[in-house]
């Protein structure tokens, strides 16, 4: 088994899982063991709104990408071939014959799809009938897309205007932010019209708000005529289409998820779309809009038979020319990097071995007959993406054979390494699209250790002697490969990264083995993290673990000293039980009736317990939402040296 591989058990089920801290979306840093984890904790939720449907999936087996540079992704109907052969599945006839399709009913499923990279989930509005065959839908949907210079809220006041014609109908409809742009309604059906019966009342619905709403909504499908307007896009409950499924996450910038709503947070003129964590906050908290979706009908069948199983391999990339198994080499997976704070780093050794944190893709690099082929942290073989680094005429290793570990970094013009741009070399497999972007997007690779050289494995060596052998193999070479420099001054180090705008350090021992696969505490990346000192403005309850106590605190800053109050979001982690008590305490006496600002969102202030704003405390983010809520805030203590008049938003 690979190093960054392992076998876990899930409901009774073996599945092989691997990279579970690969991030998918840079923006938010989310990981796949953070996928993981959101679908094994939505599954209740979830389940019943995939059971009995045929589930097409969208992949980004590379990462999401970022919001200047979203990365490709593909849909997928037939079930990956080597899925275990427990997954139910179910054929549906196509123009070129049949595909099976999956049928998501349990959580070892839904684990095994985010393995692939099955981001997204989408299901027609039918479920198949005991005998196999698509049955007539049990539910409509109208999908209300926002076209261009329109936001949220109007869709919102078109989605209240369609709530008003179903429910004359008799209908209850349900809203769901679509975790992309828009909003869907959902509404359940006696399951007694086929789906062109209820395409054609939809598109009627459709008709019927353009024509008395001609300002705000269209019904009509060209581009060219939806400019201010919400398109009405009615034509999803086609038999043969499907839409993303409400709970199932997007593949978009930030980990977005098509989220059911109330219709009063639908009044919410702030309303915006939902992430991962704050869904799994909403189902922790009990809050499941969509409950009256879920199927109660024992006619639909659980698992349909499966096809002829076929027995799932594991294939590793081997180097060309590389020993063959059981050989001496060291494995492809990368030494990892725990999290680390200054403290803890200097500890390592004096002085200290700093290097930069490059914003780059780390590639593992094996030297044999003359060429080097590349292959990325997952064991995905990147070699043919960068040819300056393995075509002829690349830069040419005076050895037998080697292994080097490094990261391919692109760098802006000012010289400083962008992610971004590197966005536009990390998924091309055509050689024309390839050879343009060499063009375009130059790559360094930059290396930073040796693993192995000449036949002899150098993992045992201490990462000095390591970095000696790899500067006399590869110091006179010229661009695109480069040694970078190593630093013996953290502090100097950490305040030049963070004012050239770099995303942090990596701090070594310098008598560390290489470990391959394994995140190691002789590493230790620090990165920059943001400070905003902010008002306690009042307290979530707790749950599960923590009730009775504190769950989260309300928090507020204001733009400038003395000024008004501005809700900032709330913070729940970072909290010792030493802590909650305490803030417990302090709070207590504090409490008012009402809440001692406005703005706070419907359901951030539901079951809040307000107090006077008389505590300052200091947090930890990620960075600042667009409508100015702290992302992914972590408790660092109480400020007593400050009073809420000095509290501002940070620069």
């Amino acid at each position: 088994m690979a190093a960054d591989e392992q076998i876990v058990r899930v409901d009774g089920r073996r599945l092989r899982v691997t990279n579970l801290d690969k991030v998918v979306y840079p923006d938010s840093g989310t990981t796949k063991g953070e996928i993981f984890a959101y679908y094994s904790t939505i599954a209740p939720l979830l389940l019943p709104l995939l059971d009995g449907r045929p589930v097409t999936r969208k992949r980004w087996v590379e990462g999401v990408g970022t919001a200047d540079a979203p990365a490709d992704a593909f849909f997928t109907k037939q079930l990956e071939r080597g899925a275990p052969e427990w997954i139910p599945r179910q054929a549906i006839q196509h123009s070129d014959g049949p595909k099976e399709y999956p049928l998501v009913d349990d959580v070892p499923t839904l684990v095994w799809l985010a393995q692939v990279a099955a981001i997204e989930l989408h299901v027609p509005q039918w479920r198949f009938t005991p005998d196999g065959l698509p049955g007539r839908p049990d539910r409509l949907v109208l999908d209300l897309d926002p076209g261009p210079g329109v936001d949220l809220a109007q869709c919102a006041a078109v989605a209240r205007i369609a709530r008003g014609i179903l429910t004359d109908m008799g209908l209850d409809p349900l809203p769901v932010t679509s975790g992309s742009k828009g909003i869907h309604l959902y509404a359940s059906l006696p399951g007694e019209q086929t789906s062109d019966e209820i395409s054609a009342v939809v598109k009627e619905i459709a008709r019927l708000i353009e024509n008395e709403h001609p300002d705000l909504a269209t019904a009509t499908m060209t581009k060219a005529v939806r400019g201010g307007k919400v398109f009405l896009d009615w034509s999803q409950n086609n038999g043969k289409k499907t839409t993303i499924s409400p709970y199932s996450l997007r593949g978009r910038a930030q980990p977005w998820v098509a989220a059911p709503r109330t219709w009063e947070e639908l009044d919410d003129p702030d309303l915006a779309q939902l992430d991962l964590d704050e869904v799994l906050a909403r189902a922790a908290a009990g809050i499941d809009p969509l409950v009256s979706l879920h199927t109660t009908d024992a006619s639909v069948p659980a698992a349909p038979p499966t096809a002829s199983s076929h027995p799932t391999k594991t294939h590793r990339p081997r180097p060309s020319g590389a020993p063959a198994p059981g050989a001496t080499l060291p494995s492809l997976a990368p030494m990892l990097a725990e999290h680390g704070t200054p403290g803890r780093a200097r500890s390592l050794s004096t002085p200290s071995w700093v290097e930069v944190k490059w914003d780059g893709i780390r590639a593992m690099g094996t030297w044999n007959d003359g060429r080097m082929q590349l292959h990325a942290r997952s064991g995905t073989d990147i070699t043919a993406r960068y040819p300056e680094l393995t075509a002829d005429g690349a830069p040419f290793l005076p050895v037998d054979d080697a292994i080097v570990d490094g990261e391919v970094v692109a760098f802006d013009a000012h010289g400083r390494p962008s992610f971004s741009l590197l966005q536009n070399r990390m998924h091309l497999t055509r050689p024309r699209e390839i050879e343009r972007e060499v063009v375009r997007t130059p790559i360094v690779y930059l290396l930073f250790d040796l693993l192995r050289l000449d036949g002899h494995d150098l993992t045992g060596m201490p990462l000095r002697q390591r970095r000696t052998l790899l500067q006399d193999l590869a110091g006179d070479l010229d661009a695109p490969v480069r040694i970078p420099p190593v630093f013996d001054d953290l502090d100097a180090a950490l305040a030049a990264s963070d004012e050239f705008g770099l995303e942090g350090v990596v701090v070594k021992d310098p008598d560390s083995r290489y470990r391959p696969g394994v995140r190691s505490p002789g590493w230790l990346k620090i990165k920059h993290t943001r400070m905003q000192e902010a008002v306690i403005v009042g307290i979530r309850p707790g749950k599960g673990d923590r009730e009775g106590a504190i769950g989260s605190l309300l928090l507020a800053v204001a733009e400038t000293p003395g000024g008004e109050l501005h809700y900032v979001g709330r913070v729940g982690t970072g909290f010792s039980e030493r802590t909650l008590r305490d803030l417990q305490t302090r709070l207590e006496p504090l409490r008012v009736k009402a809440a001692p600002l406005d703005g706070v969102p419907v359901l951030d202030a539901s079951d809040a317990l307000w107090v006077r704003p008389e505590l300052v405390g200091e947090v930890e983010f990620a960075n600042w939402t667009p409508d100015g809520v702290l992302r992914h805030a972590r408790w660092r203590g109480l400020r007593a040296d400050k009073s809420p008049d000095e509290v501002v938003r940070e620069p």
